[in-house]
């Protein structure tokens, strides 16, 4: 097995099993890579092999995702808060002082916590479709933001969000005909396989009623953006329906070196861009690291 290998590993945080991909050098510069919704550290496979040459790459499986542990509600406090708390003490027990971060949808609000807690920890962030700002709220949020306030009224509504149907929208939605053909079909199957677990659509929905509460964080990583000033690039799909295009501008106002690139893509950009962004990581890596 070579260094620029994909190592699959499991560690205990806090009584939690969280799954974890990592390869490359741990010598090297360190890329975290945190994903979103509803998938998990499988929507890395491809940009983990382009980069392991020259980065050390670590990618969990949140809570409920993945590989890792997925107890019942009843059995564990699925909030965003307490996934970042996870996050961090893997990183902890990996012994990972220096870290780039890499948010993605629901990877914003937990890697976000992390980085304004933390920001001496944190070399700087590649950002994609990852918000901290309500600028980048479109309308598909409206049934969400419903739910939260009323959750018995609008939860069969929200349910239609974890079907087959919307898994396969979030992939290609936004995704110009010609690069239709580079979405694996086994990436939306895949997340919808974990949702299918029993019990896992309890844990989404919790998430969904909780991701409430991240808004309240938003004023702590914008401060933390004028603040700490970390290198930022930022490669948002144009055509995401689910975090618009006025997300990624927004970082610009508190981040004005931020670099940013608005990809022809949709929500998973790295599926039809994969190629491209890798690109721009590595150019950015190379000037920042």
């Amino acid at each position: 097995m070579t260094a620029f290998a994909t190592r699959y590993r499991t560690a205990e945080v806090d009584g939690v099993q969280l799954a974890y991909r990592e390869a490359g050098d741990p010598a090297k510069p360190t890329l975290v890579l945190l994903h979103g919704f509803p998938s998990s550290s499988h929507m890395f496979r491809n940009l983990i092999a382009d980069l392991a040459d020259e980065y050390h790459l670590i990618a969990p499986d949140h809570v409920g995702f993945g590989r890792s542990a997925a107890p019942a509600v009843e059995d564990f406090e699925y909030s965003f808060a307490n996934l970042s708390r996870l996050t961090l003490g893997l990183l902890d027990q990996l012994g990972l002082e220096k870290f780039f971060l890499y948010i993605h949808d629901y990877g914003a609000p937990i890697g976000l916590r992390i980085a304004s807690a933390h920001p001496e920890r944190v070399s700087g962030l590649i950002v994609q479709s990852g918000n901290a700002y309500e600028a980048g709220f479109t309308p598909f949020w409206k049934v969400l933001f419903d739910h939260a306030a009323d959750r018995p009224a609008h939860e069969p509504e929200v349910r239609k969000l974890l079907t087959v149907e919307a898994t396969e929208w979030q992939y290609t939605h936004g995704v110009p005909e010609d690069r239709l053909e580079r979405i694996a079909p086994e990436a939306w199957l895949l997340d919808q396989a974990g949702m299918d677990r029993p019990g896992n659509k309890e844990v989404q929905l919790q998430l969904f009623w909780d991701y409430q509460f991240n808004l309240g964080e938003y004023p702590a990583f914008q401060e933390y953006f004028r603040t700490h000033q970390p290198p930022t690039l930022v490669t948002w799909g144009k055509n995401d329906e689910i975090f618009g295009e006025a997300g990624a501008v927004a970082y610009t106002d508190d981040l004005p070196d931020a670099e940013l690139h608005l990809l022809d893509a949709g929500h998973f950009a790295l599926e039809s861009h994969g190629t491209e962004i890798a690109a721009l990581i590595r150019d950015f890596l190379g000037r920042t690291a």
